[in-house]
Order: C-alpha cells, then structure tokens, then sequence
C-alpha cells in the first residue's frame, strides 16, 4: 500500500536477522483442553448456505502436505521479525480443515478468503492475520503460524489480485468505489464474520477469543477494525500503523518533491552515511554503539548543522544545502498557508534509509494517482501541499483515516498493544502523541487496555539492528486471558541460528536501560526505566 510498507524499502533492508529466546517463545495463557470434536465434518462445511459467498475450496490437508505458493510477498512475511508467535514456524504443519471462498458484498466485489481450522489441538480461539503493502493477496505465512500455534486462522486479499496488473499497486482503485471500501474494511469484516460462522459450524461452539495481528498495511487494518467494528476482535496487535494515510505518503513523497524543485537539496548517500555516524557519534550509549543504534532517537539533540563545512566540500563535512536537505527531511512536509507540520520526519538515527534524489517515491504516489485522484497521469511534482492533501484526506479519509476515538473497543473489552521501530521512518514520537491522544479520549477505559512498545534499532515491521521479534501473539493472549498487560517484553536477536543477544521491550515512555554490570547482550542486564522528560 500507499506507505513504507512497499516491497522495495523492504526488500532492500540490510541482512535479516532472526530473534529468538527462550524468553520470547514463551506464551503465559492459560492452559486448555484443546477441542478434537467436530459437530461437523470439513467436507459437509461447503454445503454451508452463507450470503454472497462461494465456495471454491473445502477440503481437508494432513499434517505435513501444505505447500503455499511462493510469492514475493510470501517470502517477505517469512521474515522472523514478522513472525507472530515470536519463534520460527515449524517445518510443517498439522492437519486442517481448509475453506477457500470468494465473497461479493457488491456487484463488483471478489474478495477472497481463507479460514483454517486445526483438525486436532484447536485452542479454543480465532487469529485474523493482517495484510501488507497494497494487499492483493493471502498471508499465507501468518496463516501457518497461527495454525500450527493451535489457531483456527484467516486471511483476505482485500479484495483484489497483485498477481494480476490491474491489481498491483492502487491500480485496482481506479473506476472501482465498491473495490475501495472492500480494501478499506469491507473484506476484513467480513473475513472475520465469516470465519466464526465456519468456526462454529466445524466445532460446534464460538471461539473463546478472537485476535488480529498486523503491521504496515496489517496495523492500519487493526485501528480501522477497532474503530468500525469493535467487537470483532477481543485483541489488536498494531504495527507501524500509516494513520492517516493521506499525511504519512506526503511525508513519503515529501523529500523526493523537495530536491526535484531544487537540485541543490539532492544529497548523495554517502553524505546522509555521513549524517548517520555523526549522529551515533553524538547520541548512542555504549551499548547502542556496540550494536550499532541509537537506544533514546528522541533524546538526540545533534543537528545537521554540526557538520556544516567551515571551507570547501569534503567527504567530512556537509555543504549548506545538504544541511538544508536533512533539516527538511527530519521536519516533514509542511502546510505552505498553515505552517503546519503534516506528518514529522524519520527519527534521529535513521539516516541510513534517507533518499533525496528528485524521484517518487512509487507506493505513496499510488494513493494519489489512483484511489485519491483518480487520475493516473496525475503529475505529482504539481503536488500542491495545501489544497492536494486537503482534497486527498477528503476523498480517502472517511474510508482509510482511524480518529483518536476507540472507547467503543475499549468498553467492549479489547486490549490494543501498537509497536514500531525507531528506525522505521515513521516516526515513532508521531504515534505515541496518537497513543496519548486515545488514551485522554478514552479516560480510564484505556488504562489497562492500551500500550505502546518503541523498538530500538528495529526498521519498518522487522529487520534493522535491534531485535525485532517478540512473541506479539503470545502478548495479546496474556493480556486478554489473564489481564496481564504487556509492560515489558522480552525480544532478541539470532544470527545464523544463533542468539547473539536478548533485550527487554518496555511500555511507552518507559525504556530499557542497561544496569552498567551485566552482559549488554543479555536483556537481565537492563531494567525499564522512565525518563525524566516524561514524568
């Protein structure tokens, strides 16, 4: 989709590391009797008269048979970080009853689902799996995961095909209002209806709990099913959340716009390399400088213009206009009439991922071009930072933008856990002032029903240099099950197969901060701590 979520940024992250610990494989639920008993058979669901849909596949897979197809997309949420049990899957999976159907909620809907149901070992409850990118087609990966965790599972393609070119990208939006609102929500919700009808068909009972796990595309899913629908899901897990959407593909276009008006702001990689170790320099503890980030991004007070040449232009220094280009990028776009700023910057120490070389950037523009404009010659340099983000929030924001007003969830009993990584590009300050937004909206309905993890070191969903796999499914879980909310985590990383390091995740504001003693790869050695500036 429209944010940073696309596949290049993804697929052009440094070497993925796995995370796993003992700590984070751990899963605090209570123990249940998994249920073998089914009121019906697998084959007998397809006989199931449900409105506006078609069945195209019933049937039974044994353990070990699945085969999913390789995707681009499918093997980027095989990366461990987006794994949402917080361990690797195993090399197969149990046996399952299998539902493959394609809803037509309009007459120009095909959306397509898919609802897993463990033949032995259900544990009594239901995991939607989130989307990522422009969607457009199954989670397969996250389907097996929660599968082989004990979960009846499901997953849409929202309800459009990314194989296809009409469907790649924000293409499938043009001409098609009934494909938007399906993409929007539409196909979640009925996702999630329509596998607890199945669910209960097969068992012979409701599912206990019902979670949603998500990041990118996938978190941004999980507000908007909060908002609209907030009984559907008993639990949200929330990653990097693009909300609103109009405002953070702005952002994203935000730097490539301002050095194609003025090529004087275009700045070599070397130089924004340059920024990046200064920064460090400047701002990391020892312990982030041994493992290669900034532990507090926001307590970082270095500025560009400490590295403003006092001569001629070296590889050591930044020129004015390269000092004017970073200031920019950390900034944000901004309102030319109001002044304000429309979504802030990367956070300090995300230098590395900085780009400003006139170009698009291509999944932002999509939102635009097609679902915003309808126009796909749209001419995004006319961009116009007043009236065009004015005229995009008005097209798409009452479909895809998620106000501060959850309670209804809240009230219902859902527990909400968002996380994102420091080093994502979205900047996690940006969602943490949505987090206190929420929080004062909903008053004390949300105290111990909302928490908010900043990652330090982690990119966007995974990846990067901190650790970036936690047990998000196991979290969710505790919380609903025993009302234990997750103000600490434990996370890690492997490399090779190996963990190399494990380090505590602590609830905004709090952070984790190494005792001075222990190992600095050993998250014992750390405790969460709230800094003053919070207090």
């Amino acid at each position: 989709m429209p944010f940073r979520a696309s596949l290049k940024p993804v697929l052009a992250h440094r070497t993925q590391t796995l995370c796993l610990a003992a700590a984070v494989l751990a899963v605090s639920a209570p123990l249940l009797r998994p249920t073998n008993a089914h009121a019906t058979s697998c084959a007998d669901l397809a006989r199931q008269a449900l409105p506006d849909t078609t069945f195209t596949t019933v049937q039974t897979v044994e353990a070990g048979q699945w085969q999913a197809p390789q995707t681009q997309l499918t093997r980027i949420m095989s990366a461990p970080g987006m794994n949402v049990a917080g361990k690797p899957t195993r090399g197969s999976t149990p046996a399952f009853c299998r539902v493959a159907a394609t809803l037509h909620p309009s007459s120009d809907s095909a959306i397509r689902i898919e609802v897993w149901m463990p033949l032995k070992g259900w544990n009594g409850r239901f995991l939607g799996v989130g989307n990522f990118g422009w969607a457009g087609s199954l989670m397969y990966q996250g389907m097996e995961t929660g599968v082989n965790e004990g979960y009846a599972v499901a997953s849409t393609d929202t309800g459009h095909d990314s194989s296809t070119p009409e469907g790649q990208g924000g293409r499938f939006t043009l001409g098609h209002p009934e494909k938007m609102v399906d993409y929007a929500y539409r196909a979640d919700h009925l996702m999630t209806t329509t596998a607890k009808t199945l669910i209960h068909s097969f068992y012979g009972q409701n599912a206990s709990h019902a979670y949603w796990i998500g990041c990118s595309l996938g978190g941004l899913e999980g507000l908007i099913e909060a908002k609209r629908f907030p009984e559907d899901y008993d639990g949200i897990v929330v990653g990097a959340p693009p909300n609103p959407i109009v405002n953070f593909n702005a952002e994203q276009l935000w730097a490539g716009w301002m050095s194609y008006h003025n090529p004087a702001l275009r700045v070599p990689r070397e130089k924004f390399q340059l920024l990046n170790k200064a920064v460090m320099n400047a701002c990391a503890t020892p312990v982030g400088k041994k493992q290669g980030f900034l532990d507090e991004p926001d307590a970082c007070h270095f500025e560009p213009k400490d590295l403003l040449c006092k001569g001629a232009d070296t590889s050591s220094c930044l020129t004015a206009s390269e000092v004017q280009s970073a200031e920019q990028i950390y900034q944000g776009p901004v309102n030319p009439r109001t002044h304000q700023v429309l979504f802030p910057g990367p956070a300090k120490g995300s230098e590395d991922g900085f780009s400003a070389d006139g170009k698009a950037f291509p999944v932002a523009l999509d939102l635009f071009k097609y679902a915003a404009f309808q126009n796909p010659n749209w001419d995004w340099t006319t961009l116009n930072w007043d009236t065009d983000i004015a005229k995009a929030t008005q097209a798409v924001g009452p479909l895809l933008h998620v106000d501060d007003n959850l309670t209804p969830f809240f009230r219902h009993g859902g527990k909400l856990l968002m996380y994102i990584g420091w080093n994502d590009g979205h900047n996690p300050e940006q969602l943490a002032e949505y987090y206190q937004a929420v929080m004062k909206n909903a008053g004390g309905s949300a105290k111990d029903a909302m928490r908010l993890i900043t990652i330090p070191g982690m990119g966007h969903c995974y990846g990067g240099a901190g650790c970036d796999t936690f047990s998000k499914l196991g979290a969710i879980d505790n919380w609903v099950s025993n009302q234990t909310a997750p103000d600490k985590l434990i996370a890690a990383r492997v490399e090779d197969g190996k963990v190399t390091r494990t380090r505590p995740l602590c609830a905004w504001p709090a952070v984790a901060r190494y005792d001075g003693k222990g190992s600095m790869d050993d998250a014992a050695s750390f405790a969460c701590v709230t800094p003053a500036k919070a207090n």
